[in-house]
């Protein structure tokens, strides 16, 4: 905590108010002062960074007014003193979350240590409070949400790899979550407790790319000043995750090949053989059998690396699964954005569901946040005129008829809710009469409404 942290004193002595002010402001510290209880309360709801606070006061207890702080709203951090506590009170202010009790008369070396020590207490309280908030974050981004047929099986398929040991390829599209289904992977496997390490293949010069996945001895070319281990040492015991493996050049594709078939990494520079235990995780957008015939990629590491193939489906693959996911990333984003996120028409909704997502869920997750920052402020919901004016896409119906890729059971329930969403509509949102209209009971159809995720 800075020294230029805010520090409340309350006691009736004047002589004790003039001490105390005068040698924490000599430190940096802005002080005020309260004589009562009545003022202290009132100071208190400026939120000081900390509050010195005596036991007797001409109209009250301290130690009461200590109880009745989470009353008001008010989490201050307090540090009790007094000329004439007892044990009792001390071991009560104690169990009321005072953070330290001192006794009168107070020295100046120790009254400057408590204060220091409580503020750094309360600094590392707010980090780690701050780091749990991110890893919530970061926590929902990796979480892989749907409930169509598509996404079931791929869930059941990363529960049946991630026990064993076998090398894994992921395919699909860019944006689809490729990374997320290599984490799911690693986090429910019997390496779960060991690093997870990530390369993006085509993110690393190829000049480089050897260096970053077997390391370097210092001096082994030009600007290795010192020793550096690779991927595949970092990832020992644990898990090695090589994003578009598509594009890692031929050369290193035959080196890759021989660390994948002895086990063992020579860092650039070495002489010496490291042996290593790395599950190895690989993606990519591209074709590799095309890449193959192009002589683009190497067949034996192709077999290498595809022990076993799973396919993340396209988002236009799973269209059922997108007001799930506009929920989900409304929550994120306005966490990540500090914002409340409004809620979304089924018209909006509709207009989102519509669109074709070349970008997959990475351009849909963009897209809701968006709409948190560019929400008008106070925006509760936004219909599907407000969302097209801070959206990049055109109104286009939700597709409703066969996919080459899509199962009935999708292309049912993205008929069942345009055809609902149009009968709201057509009656001004009015559910009984969309009910009648449908001839469906209203009970019957209070309940299609919520196994749609449409808000009647």
């Amino acid at each position: 905590m800075a020294r230029s942290a805010r520090i409340l004193v309350v006691d009736d002595e004047p002589n004790t108010l003039t001490t105390l002010r005068r040698a924490l402001e000599l430190e940096g510290y802005e002080v005020s002062t309260a004589g009562t209880v009545h003022e202290a309360r009132a100071r208190l709801k400026d939120a000081p960074d900390l509050c010195l606070l005596d036991v007797r006061l001409p109209d009250g207890d301290g130690i009461d007014l200590l109880s009745q702080l989470a009353q008001f709203g008010l989490f201050v951090p307090i540090v009790m003193m007094s000329g004439h506590a007892t044990i009792d009170d001390a071991v009560r202010a104690t169990q009321l979350g005072a953070r330290d009790f001192l006794e009168k008369p107070i020295s100046q070396d120790r009254v400057l240590l408590t204060i220091g020590n409580v503020l750094e207490l309360r600094r590392l309280e707010q980090e780690n409070e701050r780091l749990r908030e991110e890893a919530a974050i970061h926590h929902r981004e990796e979480e892989m949400l749907g409930r169509s047929p598509v996404m079931q099986a791929l869930f059941e398929q990363i529960g049946r790899v991630a026990s064993a040991e076998g090398r894994v390829l992921i395919t699909g599209e860019n944006g689809t979550g490729k990374e997320l289904v290599a984490r799911a992977i690693h986090r429910t496997s019997l390496r779960k407790d060991r690093p997870f390490v990530s390369l993006n293949c085509a993110a690393v010069p190829a000049e480089l790319i050897e260096s970053e996945l077997f390391g370097h001895e210092k001096g082994a070319f030009t600007g290795a000043i010192k020793q550096k281990l690779g991927k595949f040492e970092r990832a020992h015991r644990g898990t090695l995750f090589l994003d578009e493996v598509g594009d890692m050049p031929p050369a290193m594709q035959a080196k890759l090949l021989r660390v994948l078939q002895t086990g063992e990494v020579e860092r650039v520079g070495g002489n010496d053989t490291i042996r290593v235990d790395v599950r190895v995780l690989a993606a990519t957008n591209k074709d590799l059998r095309s890449e193959i015939a192009d002589a683009n990629f190497r067949e034996d590491l192709y077999y290498r690396l595809n022990v076993v193939e799973i396919h993340v489906p396209a988002l236009r693959e799973r269209r059922s699964d997108i007001p799930l996911l506009v929920e989900h990333f409304l929550v994120e984003a306005g966490a990540r954005n500090h914002r409340k996120p409004p809620r979304l028409a089924d018209a909006a909704m509709a207009l989102l569901a519509g669109h074709d997502y070349p970008g997959n869920v990475r351009e849909l997750r963009n897209l809701i946040e968006r709409i948190v920052i560019l929400a008008p402020p106070g925006a509760d919901e936004l219909d599907e005129r407000e969302a097209l004016k801070l959206l990049p896409i055109q109104r286009k119906e939700a597709p409703v008829g066969y996919r080459d890729g899509a199962r009935l059971q999708d292309l049912v329930g993205e008929a069942e809710r345009a055809i609902v969403i149009a009968a709201l509509d057509a009656h001004g949102g009015k559910v009984p009469e969309a009910a009648r209209a449908l001839g469906v009971e209203r009970s019957n159809f209070h309940k299609k409404l919520k196994a749609l995720g449409i808000r009647g």
